[in-house]
């Protein structure tokens, strides 16, 4: 699977018009022929509580405004989702989601920010998990 893994993401890169080379575990930067070397950040929320009714529109929105959007202020999507995974009790779990994808520099203030949005959404709506995924970009406007 790792290498399935890393052939896509080599694949991503290319055809994103970026070309990267970098020892395992080591971060990727882009030499982009286009735009300027980003991260993307893909994070996934599930809008199901344990405990209680699902998180509404109007809570989920209340999230963006007051703990996302001060925090990435240049800009973000999101995106509606369906999530499913295998539960440990082997039945398969299904869950509708969100997932909002971040284009920002790979510093320090913008990772602060993203670990403060998850561990924010945990706690409020008794989350175990927010799934992020990384990635280098190349990005232009």
């Amino acid at each position: 699977m790792t290498s399935r893994v890393i052939t896509f993401s080599l694949l991503l890169l290319t055809l994103s018009g970026c070309t990267a080379t970098s020892p395992r575990h080591q971060a990727v930067t882009p030499t982009c022929t286009v735009g300027d070397a980003m991260k993307q950040t893909t994070l996934y929320f599930g809008l199901n509580r344990p405990q209680g009714a699902a998180i509404t529109d109007v809570e989920w929105q209340a999230f963006v405004d007051s703990d996302v959007t001060p925090r990435f202020k240049d800009g973000l999507t999101i995106f509606a989702a369906k999530g499913q995974w295998l539960g440990k009790d082997g039945r398969l779990a299904r869950e509708n989601s969100k997932a909002l994808m971040l284009i920002h520099p790979a510093d320090k203030a913008s990772e602060q920010g993203i670990e403060a949005l998850r561990a924010i959404y945990k706690q409020r709506f008794a989350q175990d998990s927010v799934m992020r995924v990384d990635a280098p970009a190349c990005v232009a406007f």
